[in-house]
């Protein structure tokens, strides 16, 4: 008898500029249980719930993007955590990690309700998480997320730590605000094991503070750490935008993440799909496409896939980041509507 033949798998997502997608940053919900200063406006307007993708539609989407060459995929918000029934989601997508089609699930998260998911959340076949924790002072976390309490977020951390997630800490550099703790936050994450990265102020929406205020350019805080540590430059990526060192004297590692000193653009690989099917084909231009449009058109995946396919072609090279006083956001959206 013949050999059955094997259905070919549809083509890879490839960009103009001959970029692999692979990576898909998907945020479920714009809502979060924090204001963080460089994020939100404290008074923030939430989206209705009949604009956003249902957990089915964004299951369905996720598949289609996982079929056609994604092997990453990123659980984003607001905090995608106080999604009602978001463990749902989470179990129906760990099948393409149970199948083998998707190397990776992970979730960046404020770290408020990791106690109550981290176990179940290992348990699917996730091994790392990102937390978002800008400092370790009590009344500082509270000034700078508006209403945090600091110990519910690092029991969180110790909870999916002792679930075996691996965990990395992001922190956004902020001038005046938590740059000289920038050590010691890296000597308690190295001393638990956890990496860490830091992410420039990105200009996205329009907030309260002036970002020219809050910029702290990741150059200068290298070269202050450098004469602390030892940097010793290292070629890992992980399929993000950030580049790594390694701190000889605590053995960890640290990330910079520097869309405004040192763009990351010539090897992207990723899109962002927001919580109301926008899918956005870079973090700093305004060009999208509506997945969710094709979605509720037809139960026909490949009238989505088709979209997706369509929007791919149009990727730009890179995005337009710029902070300065007389210069308005890069784009009017918020970072927790684009997704982290």
């Amino acid at each position: 008898m013949p050999a059955a033949s094997v259905p070919a798998r549809p083509a890879p997502l490839i960009d103009p500029f001959q970029r692999a997608i692979t990576y898909l940053r998907v945020s479920v919900t714009d809502r979060c249980d924090l204001r963080c200063v460089y994020c939100m406006s404290e008074d923030m307007a939430f989206l209705p719930k009949r604009d956003l993708l249902t957990l089915e539609e964004l299951d369905r989407v996720c598949s289609v993007f996982v079929e056609r060459g994604v092997r990453k995929l990123r659980i984003t918000g607001g905090e995608p955590l106080v999604r009602r029934d978001i463990m749902r989601l989470f179990r129906n997508l760990s099948r393409h990690l149970a199948s083998g089609a998707l190397e990776e699930m992970t979730l960046t998260t404020n770290g408020t309700r990791l106690r109550q998911h981290a176990a179940e959340l290992a348990a699917l076949g996730m091994r790392r998480i990102n937390v978002s924790l800008d400092t370790l002072d009590p009344d500082k976390f509270r000034a700078i997320t508006r209403r945090g309490d600091l110990p519910t977020v690092l029991d969180g951390i110790a909870a999916a730590r002792e679930a075996g997630l691996k965990v990395k800490i992001n922190a956004v550099a902020l001038k005046g605000v938590n740059e000289d703790e920038i050590p010691a936050m890296l000597d308690w994450a190295h001393g638990l094991g956890m990496e860490m990265t830091l992410i420039e102020v990105m200009p996205l929406g329009d907030i309260e503070p002036d970002r020219v205020d809050q910029f702290l350019p990741l150059s200068v805080v290298r070269e202050r750490l450098s004469e602390r540590y030892t940097l010793t430059p290292l070629p890992d990526r992980t399929g993000g935008p950030a580049r790594y060192v390694r701190l000889e004297e605590t053995g960890g590692r640290l990330g910079f993440i520097t869309p405004l000193t040192h763009n990351f653009c010539e090897s992207c690989n990723r899109v962002r799909l927001t919580c109301t099917g926008q899918l956005y084909l870079c973090l700093g231009q305004e060009d999208a496409a509506d997945l969710r449009a094709a979605l509720r058109a037809s139960p026909d995946d490949a009238v989505v896939a088709e979209a997706i396919r369509e929007a791919i072609t149009r990727k730009p090279k890179g995005h337009d980041f710029v902070i300065a006083r007389a210069a308005k956001p890069a784009v009017p959206r918020h970072m927790s509507t684009t997704g982290g």
